[in-house]
């Protein structure tokens, strides 16, 4: 079957934001098994907006456009969807209770607040549509059929879009696919994208049924093993030989096979059972490390606490990093990076302290310490390890680098 993506908003168009949707999507579509041959950006304009989902629904068996469901004046998409496929516009009753219900909660305590009549107006739909429901927002996604075509119509917040596809679209194209598709994810970290590659291009290139679909990740490789058959058994029969040679290949880099499970999760189920807690001491990264961590629920059965030195004297403060050490060899080196793990330690109780600081730029480098030279040290136990690493891009992708590093070296000393 063929998709097209199609992407709503002028900002888009502007560069104002990534459109980070229109990749997520498309990898889906590709786990689905469904040819994706057109993606499309488009701009809250009427006429043009209708002009890119005509043509996609003619060439197309399936249509997925995000964004432009919102309560504001420039969002049109459901209204134009619904003209090109010939509906009209109807109250939906469940979508109206779920906004009151959304509003009641958010404004609980401040009878001062009501709702706007424009958010009333998320519970009107294309007559007959699949109503997706919200569990993040207000505007609900919408499905339209027409015979074998369908347009599926999604919010453009990623954290409202992500959850909608994955419970409720992802299940519904699944079932329209005459092949059962079967995938298995299988993360790496410590190897960098070219290396896992070439350890996997001979494969790669035998490859017909199952395939392996290799995603670069900051810090990170995932490799998608996806079957083809008739039945869910007989492709998990032929991705099980596949499985086993990419254990044997990459061996103890392999973090996860469970698509869900990301690394800063990996880390805390190696804490829990190893019974330790962890605390974290950053600079350059500004705390971006604990917000990773911070992410995974539960996280504070293992982490209670992180340090932000910046400076040399919030470092010597709290840290106790020597001051003949930051004066002798510089807050960049491998022994402040050391002594500011295990001062983490000492500070916080905690029998794990990463500990990270570097030069993230643009300005700060010379000859001797770059920009992108970070060093990331580990305190486990007692024993504290130091990696040098010399990272490339902007100041972002720098600390983004640096915090995935970290990870890296925590899960490798916690095992």
């Amino acid at each position: 079957m063929i998709a097209e993506l199609i992407s709503v908003g002028t900002e888009l168009l502007l560069g104002n934001i990534i459109n980070t949707n229109a990749s997520y999507l498309a990898e889906q579509c590709a786990n689905l098994g469904l040819s994706v041959y057109y993606q499309s950006v488009v701009g809250d304009n009427e006429e043009r907006m209708c002009e890119v989902i005509k043509t996609a629904v003619e060439r197309s068996d399936i249509v997925i456009i995000s964004g432009g469901l919102g309560p504001t004046q420039d969002d049109i998409t459901k209204n134009v969807a619904a003209k090109v496929m010939g509906r009209e516009m109807v109250e939906d009753s469940h979508t109206r209770e779920r906004i009151q219900g959304y509003f009641d909660n958010l404004y609980a305590g401040h009878s001062d607040k009501e709702i706007t009549d424009n958010n009333w107006l998320q519970a009107q739909i294309p007559q007959d549509a699949i109503v997706l429901d919200n569990e993040n927002g207000t505007a609900p996604g919408l499905i339209i059929e027409d015979n074998a075509k369908c347009v599926i119509l999604l919010p453009g917040p990623p954290n409202e879009l992500i959850p909608m596809f994955i419970d409720q679209v992802y299940p519904y194209l699944e079932k329209k696919q005459p092949e059962i598709i079967y995938s298995k994810m299988v993360k790496i970290c410590g190897i960098g994208e070219s290396a896992a590659e070439t350890m996997i291009q001979d494969m790669i290139e035998q490859q017909t049924n199952p395939t392996i679909a290799p995603y670069a990740k900051t810090g990170e490789v995932h490799l998608r093993v996806t079957a083809k058959a008739n039945s869910k058994e007989e492709a998990k029969t032929l991705i099980k030989p596949i499985l086993l040679e990419l254990k044997l290949r990459f061996g103890k880099y392999i973090y996860t096979m469970k698509e869900n499970v990301t690394l800063e999760e990996n880390v805390a189920v190696l804490l829990k059972k190893k019974g330790w807690t962890l605390a974290t001491a950053e600079s350059c990264t500004g705390g971006a490390l604990a917000a990773r961590l911070i992410n995974v629920s539960g996280i504070s059965e293992v982490y209670g606490e992180g340090f932000i030195t910046y400076s040399n004297q919030a470092k010597n403060k709290y840290l106790k990093v020597k001051k003949s050490t930051l004066k002798s060899v510089g807050a960049v080196s491998a022994k402040t990076a050391k002594e500011m793990a295990k001062g983490g330690c000492r500070a916080s109780g905690a029998d794990v302290c990463v500990s990270i600081t570097g030069i993230a730029g643009p300005d700060g480098g010379n000859a001797e310490k770059p920009v992108g030279l970070v060093y990331i040290a580990c305190c486990a136990n007692g024993k504290t390890k130091v990696e040098e690493n010399h990272f490339n891009g902007n100041r972002s992708r720098i600390r983004e680098q640096a915090v995935v590093s970290a990870l890296t070296l925590l899960r490798n000393c916690l095992r």
